[in-house]
C-alpha cells in the first residue's frame, strides 16, 4: 500500500525515498568476492560491469568511450554533443574550463556552452566518432534526443551504431513536437511514436528518463531493450528541480521501474527489459544500493568525470546544461587536474580512497559477497531497510 501524506486540505502526496535513505541488509550467508559476477547483458551485448556513462561531453569523448569499453563497461557518445558539432573539441573544452575556473559568474560557462551547442550537428563528424569507436573493437552506443532521433538515426545506422539511446530529461512513449512539413500550414504538432520508431530498427534501443511505474511500463511496451530511470541528477551540477520543479527520488523510482519490469514480463510472457539508474550516484555504495533496489545497470556522471581520460578535465556538467533557452545544469569541479585517477582505477581499482570514489566494480562485488549473492539478478532480491 502506498504511503500517502496529507499536506493540506484535499492534497496528498506519496512519501518517497532517496538512495541515501536506503541500506542493504546482509543475509545469513556470505561468500568470497572472487566468486561474484557483476556481468550484465543487453540484447546480444555483454559487459563485465553494469556501468554506463551519462551521455555528456564532460565524460563521453570517443577516446574515453573506447577506454570504457576496454575496461568492461559501456561508453555512450552524445550524438548531439560537441564531437558532432566541432572539429577542435579539445580546444573548445579548454576554453570552457578556463571560463568556469576564472569567471565569478557561474552563468558565463553555461552561456559559452550554449554557444558551442548552437553550431549545427554535422553528420560526417558524428559518423567519424562512431567509426573511431567501432575501429577500436568496443560496442558503439550513441545518445540522441527524442526531438532529433528521426533525423539523426539514419546517419548513425549507416555509421554502424550498435545501441541507440533515446534520452531526454523526461521522456514518454509518444513525444509531441512541432515540425515543418514544408506546406503553408507552418509548424504542425506531430508525435514521435517510439513504438513504431523502435520497431523499424534492427538494433536495441535504450530509452529514458522516467520516474514512475506508469511511464516506465509505457516505455517498455514500445519495444525498448532498456529504460533509463532518472535524469542524471548530481548535487551542484543538475538544476532540473530548481528550474522545472521536477525531482526523482531514486530509490523509489528504481523500485517502481523494477515493478513495471515484472508486470511487463508477465504481460509478454517473458520479455525482459533492463532498468538503468541515472542520477544521485556519487559513491560505490550508491551504485550497490541502486542495483539492490532493482536496477540492472547504472549510468554515472561525477564519479567518471574525475578520471584522467574524461575530456572535462575534472569538471562535470549534465547534457541538459547546454539547452538553448532552459539550461538545467551548471559546471561543477569534481577533481583537481593534478589529482585525477585513471579510469581503470575508478572502475576496477586498486583503491586507496575510503569514501567510495574508486574501484566501483570491486566495491560492488564485495557488497554482493557480503550480502551472500553471486550475480546481479540474485542481488536484486537482497533485503533493504529504510532509515527512520
Amino acid at each position: 500500500m502506498r504511503d500517502l501524506v496529507e499536506f493540506g486540505m484535499g492534497r496528498t502526496a506519496r512519501r518517497t525515498y532517496e538512495l541515501e535513505d536506503i541500506s542493504i541488509v546482509p543475509s545469513r550467508r556470505t561468500r568470497s568476492s572472487k566468486n561474484v559476477s557483476t556481468a550484465w547483458q543487453i540484447d546480444a551485448y555483454r559487459f563485465e560491469t553494469p556501468i554506463l556513462n551519462h551521455p555528456t561531453d564532460a565524460i563521453g569523448s570517443p577516446a574515453a568511450v573506447i577506454e570504457m569499453g576496454r575496461l568492461g563497461a559501456l561508453g555512450v557518445l552524445n550524438g548531439e554533443g560537441l564531437w558532432a558539432r566541432h572539429e577542435d573539441v579539445d580546444a573548445r573544452i579548454a576554453e570552457l574550463i578556463e571560463i568556469a575556473d576564472t569567471d565569478r559568474d557561474p552563468a558565463a560557462a553555461v552561456r559559452f556552452l550554449q554557444e558551442l551547442h548552437a553550431a549545427p550537428v554535422r553528420t560526417e563528424l558524428l559518423a567519424a566518432a562512431v567509426a573511431q569507436v567501432r575501429a577500436a573493437g568496443v560496442t558503439a552506443a550513441v545518445r540522441v534526443s527524442p526531438q532529433h532521433a528521426p533525423t539523426l538515426t539514419p546517419a548513425l545506422l549507416e555509421a554502424g551504431v550498435e545501441i541507440l539511446v533515446v534520452h531526454g530529461t523526461i521522456i514518454s512513449a509518444e513525444h509531441v513536437m512541432l515540425v515543418d512539413r514544408g506546406h503553408d500550414d507552418g509548424l504542425v504538432a506531430e508525435p514521435l511514436n517510439l513504438k513504431t520508431f523502435i520497431a523499424d530498427l534492427d538494433i536495441p534501443v535504450i530509452a529514458g528518463g522516467v520516474q514512475d511505474h506508469r511511464t516506465a511500463l509505457h516505455l517498455m511496451r514500445t519495444g525498448a531493450a532498456g529504460v533509463i530511470v532518472g535524469y542524471g541528477s548530481a548535487e551542484g551540477a543538475t538544476t532540473t528541480n530548481e528550474v522545472l520543479g521536477i525531482g526523482v527520488p531514486m530509490a523509489t523510482a528504481i523500485a517502481d521501474a523494477a515493478a513495471a519490469r515484472r508486470d511487463y514480463l508477465d504481460e509478454t510472457g517473458g520479455r525482459y527489459v533492463h532498468v538503468i539508474a541515472d542520477g544521485d550516484l556519487h559513491t560505490s555504495g550508491d551504485v550497490a544500493k541502486a542495483l539492490a533496489c532493482g536496477a540492472d545497470a547504472v549510468s554515472l556522471g561525477t564519479l567518471l568525470a574525475a578520471a584522467q581520460e574524461a575530456p572535462g578535465r575534472g569538471w562535470y556538467w549534465p547534457s541538459a546544461a547546454a539547452h538553448p533557452d532552459t539550461p538545467r545544469g551548471a559546471l561543477l569541479q569534481v577533481a583537481k587536474e593534478q589529482a585525477r585517477p585513471s579510469l581503470e582505477r575508478v572502475l576496477n581499482g586498486p583503491s586507496d580512497d575510503p569514501d567510495g570514489l574508486l574501484n566501483l566494480s570491486g566495491a560492488l562485488r564485495r557488497s554482493m559477497a557480503k550480502a551472500g549473492y553471486a550475480d546481479l539478478k540474485e542481488f536484486q532480491k537482497v533485503g533493504l531497510s529504510v532509515r527512520g
